[in-house]
């Protein structure tokens, strides 16, 4: 393929670059070890997004890469993207055409390889010991060996911007080499990730005019400004942008993939997707977190749960009149939601808005929306918090909508024990003695806790008259200790998610004893379980 064609599997064309290398410099992150079939699963996520180009890994350093490449090309037809094999330029006094590395580049068989090359002097000298001109030399041979084999080639210049700073005319030499071997892409790289956007701009904007070569970027977050940094490259003329999914990789990570990309199609107008990509974001940045067992950033821009969460009065009064006041774009455009959060900063703009959200219509009566809003407030006070808890919130608003609250059982009693024994082990027992449509129910169950054995003795107790219960499952417990006098005699907030198989809900409970306050959010859990499947209640 000559520099000016355009390949048939690009969707865009091919004047931009989005580059993904989660799968080899996203790996490098602390907590992250990718299987084979980990990284087929990542790359067929990256292909439906629509990138350009997915960098695979180093084929012939280790096994698992190369593995992936006989398979990903077996097993993946990619309809967006090309497969990049990563490497090194060869060794220091031999030749291209005999390097073993660069024969396993060739034999990986994708059709694009990145080549990571030295531009920084010191590293040169001190990594690869040997001279600046042999280092020249080993960018020429290799990408021109490359070029004669078929195949596209990018050179990354590693530590960049730190030899640019080192030695200016060195560093624009080796950009100059990689072009004139027919690089078709010279990316700059912050290595060490220590730059700022204003000196990437500024670098970026004289090395294009110095050496005309085609440039791209690749910037480390170690600053927190990986994002601004990839972007700011762009306005002084990048063309190729290198990203990892969710900011995964080395120490605290790379520019990510999803602001960088969002931020070019909807603050740069620059069409780096294929159409209607960009509205699967949210799911592909999510999907790929589970694949590497990561839980997703709440607070991830554009694509965090939080990204367009409101909880000031004051914002949700502007956003009822409109959204946009308050948000920069519209969430759909990237596969998010708004939404409203109810807390002690609520007033009645908030509490209408969580109430559509919630599918609860409280109609144009002001005097229940403010008794909603006082009986948040009164809560908070004592401990409460429904910002992540909507179950026990909708219960709350159904309360004061209907005049009563809904029931499906009655509790007359409950106790946990802890026992310890003399082998060392616990045994945790729970009796519950519940009423539910006129009848007196006992249930004792043991569990791996007082909490668990709770939960369990709940469900056997009730799943005669509850058959539903059968599928539900407590799917996670967070206790939180809040200010008391003493630690343990301290105020305690137990949030719990249950799950009935295909939808999730949390509940809060608040007690001076942590049991207490999770028997609260284990009631509130049952009972919106069972109104969710609209179970009618016992009284």
């Amino acid at each position: 393929m000559t520099d000016t064609e355009t390949d048939e599997k690009f969707v865009v064309d091919d004047s931009f670059h989005v580059f993904d290398t989660t799968l080899r410099d996203g790996a490098q992150r602390e907590g992250i070890n990718l299987t084979v079939a980990d990284k087929l699963t990542i790359a067929r996520h990256l292909d439906d997004f629509g990138v350009g180009f997915i960098e695979g890994g180093w084929p012939g350093a280790n096994p698992r890469d190369t593995e992936f490449f006989a398979r990903a090309q077996q097993e993946i037809d990619f309809k967006h993207a090309r497969l990049v094999a990563f490497g090194a330029t060869r060794r220091a006094g031999g030749k291209a055409a005999e390097d073993p590395q660069v024969r396993a580049l060739l034999e990986s068989g994708a059709p694009v390889i990145t080549l990571v090359a030295k531009a920084h002097d010191r590293h040169v000298e001190l990594a690869l010991r040997t001279t600046l001109d042999e280092n020249i030399a080993m960018v020429r041979d290799t990408v021109g060996h490359l070029r004669e084999q078929g195949r596209r080639v990018f050179v990354d210049c590693e530590h960049f911007f730190d030899g640019y700073q080192a030695n200016p005319e060195y560093a624009k030499s080796v950009v100059r080499a990689a072009a004139e071997a027919g690089a078709d892409v010279v990316i700059l790289c912050d290595t060490n990730g220590g730059m700022l956007p204003a000196q990437v701009q500024a670098v970026v904007a004289t090395v294009l005019a110095d050496t005309g070569a085609r440039l791209g970027i690749h910037a480390q977050d170690d600053t927190g400004c990986a994002v601004a940094n990839t972007l700011a490259a762009v306005d002084a003329g990048a063309t190729h942008v290198q990203c990892t999914a969710n900011g995964y990789g080395e120490r605290v990570g790379n520019a990510n993939l999803f602001p960088v990309v969002a931020a070019l199609e909807l603050k740069y107008g620059k069409r780096v997707l294929p159409d209607g990509a960009l509205s699967e974001m949210t799911r592909i940045s999510h999907a790929i977190a589970e694949v590497v067992n990561l839980t997703p950033s709440t607070h991830q821009p554009y694509v965090g749960v939080s990204a367009f969460a409101h909880k000031a009065g004051l914002h949700a009064s502007a956003i009822k009149v409109d959204p946009d006041l308050y948000q920069h774009i519209d969430p759909e455009r990237v596969g998010n939601t708004m939404r409203m959060l109810v807390s002690d900063m609520a007033g009645r703009a908030s509490v209408e808005l969580k109430g559509r959200e919630l599918g609860v219509d409280l109609g144009d009566d002001r005097e229940l929306v403010g008794r909603v809003v006082e009986r948040i407030k009164e809560r908070e006070l004592r401990g409460y918090t429904y910002e992540a808890a909507d179950a026990s919130f909708e219960l709350l608003l159904r309360t004061e909508l209907e005049g009563r609250a809904r029931r499906y059982f009655r509790t007359e009693s409950w106790r946990a024990i802890v026992e310890d024994r003399p082998d060392g082990t616990h045994a945790n027992e729970a009796t519950v003695k519940l009423w539910t449509k006129g009848e007196r129910i006992v249930s004792t169950a043991e569990g791996n806790g007082p909490v668990n054995a709770l939960d369990r003795a709940i469900r056997l107790g009730l799943e005669r008259t509850y058959p539903q219960l059968a599928k539900f499952e407590l799917t996670d417990y967070k206790v939180r200790i809040l200010e008391g006098r003493h630690g343990t005699e301290s105020t305690t907030r137990v949030l719990i998610t249950t799950s009935d198989g295909t939808a999730e809900w949390s509940t809060v409970g608040v007690a001076e004893n942590v049991i207490a306050a999770s028997w609260q959010a284990l009631e509130d859990a049952y009972t919106y379980g069972l109104l969710r499947l609209g179970i009618d209640p016992a009284e």
